[in-house]
């Protein structure tokens, strides 16, 4: 245990000596989401001064084309006005300062966008509405997606589900247990098993022979917003684009990792001050916006999803005016965005729709 490990550390070893072990999916809410000292309530995490870099800060040219993407779809909708614009954790808001200046230049669908973000961290919405200021487009915050208004919507995704709690389940010589995170014998955090079996229900059927000490994680918090989304599509019309890191099929493994200063680190040493992901079981995000009727397109490499969509010739028109060091930072940006040994098969692209729409880039 750090001597220089925060606060939250010592809240949660409280808590679970009063009242017992946590699941995973309890302690990644409470790294991530605690309202003094979680690790998305307290800070800036993006960039090369943070503990990682997503793909809109990579380039310009994936909020870009994540711009067109929605400009299609927005004329195949049969241009609906007002359309929700919705983006679901949108960092500093770079992802939608580089969609807005896309837009900008089909007027028509510039002025139908109502611009609704889902972010609960303050300090990100004040950067976001930074960006939003300067490019002069209003926008209202929520803390849950049951407030957005109803009508025609274009949800935006990227590396959202990969945050999201998830249960993690263990087979044992006794059964499916519950992961927990306990108290080791030094009183420092440590995984366990839960001492009561769980609802064979729970565990997903691809895993029920799975051999003993089998990790599988259960991500229904994800199949629920996911769910919750396609049923509005499927009623107001529209489309959810998630872009995230994970399968394409349903497997089993603990993927849960935590990331600092863009480096491995130790998920339970100091919570609230690393990143925690799971990779994202695509699978099971597919069958949540079936199960509600909607049609659902890929999921796809991120590499190959940005290609259809135009990333090599919109960074020939970028890089045409520029010097040899620019061009060799558009290059290296479009290999880390699309390369297959970096972004471009690990992501994936996936869009849900009412069926019998065409989207591009699948």
């Amino acid at each position: 245990m750090s001597a220089a490990a925060g606060p939250l550390l010592d809240r949660i070893r409280a808590l679970i000596a009063a009242t017992g072990p946590l699941s995973v999916a309890d302690f990644m809410a409470m790294a991530l989401g605690d309202p003094e000292h979680g690790y998305y309530t307290t800070r800036d995490p993006f960039g090369a001064a943070g503990d990682f870099v997503t793909a809109p800060e990579i380039s310009q040219m994936f909020g870009e084309l994540v711009g067109a993407f929605a400009v299609a779809v927005h004329a195949d909708l049969g241009a609906p006005d007002p359309v929700r614009l919705v983006e679901l954790g949108p960092g500093r808001g770079t992802l939608m300062g580089d969609f807005l200046r896309v837009a900008a230049v089909r007027p028509g669908f510039r002025r139908a966008i109502d611009l609704h973000l889902v972010e609960t961290s303050p300090r990100l919405r004040a950067a976001q509405a930074a960006v939003l200021a300067r490019a002069g487009v209003p926008a209202t915050w929520h803390d849950r997606l049951d407030t957005l208004p109803a009508g025609p919507l274009i949800v935006i995704a990227n590396e959202f589900f990969d945050a999201l709690p998830v249960r993690q389940l263990v087979r044992t010589a006794e059964g499916w247990r519950e992961r927990v995170v306990g108290l080791g014998p030094d009183g420092s955090l440590a995984f366990g098993a839960g001492a009561a079996g769980v609802d064979p229900d729970l565990v997903p059927p691809h895993a029920r022979l799975a051999p003993l000490g089998t990790v599988v994680e259960v991500a229904r918090v994800a199949a629920a917003v996911m769910g919750d989304l396609a049923h509005r599509v499927v009623r107001d019309g529209g489309v959810v684009l998630a872009i995230d890191y994970g399968s394409d099929r349903s497997g089993a493994g603990d993927t849960l990792q935590a990331v600092a200063r863009h480096r491995f680190a130790d998920a339970l040493a100091d919570p609230g001050a690393v990143d925690l992901t799971v990779q994202v079981d695509f699978e099971a995000l597919a069958a949540a916006a079936r199960a509600e009727g909607a049609a659902v397109h890929g999921p796809v490499g991120q590499g190959d999803f940005l290609v259809r969509l135009g990333l090599l010739e919109r960074a020939g028109r970028l890089g045409a005016e520029k010097g040899a060091a620019d061009r060799d930072a558009i290059v290296a940006a479009v290999d880390r965005l699309a390369g297959p040994d970096q972004m471009g098969t690990l992501f994936k692209a996936m869009a849900v729709t009412r069926p019998g729409l065409t989207v591009p880039g699948f």
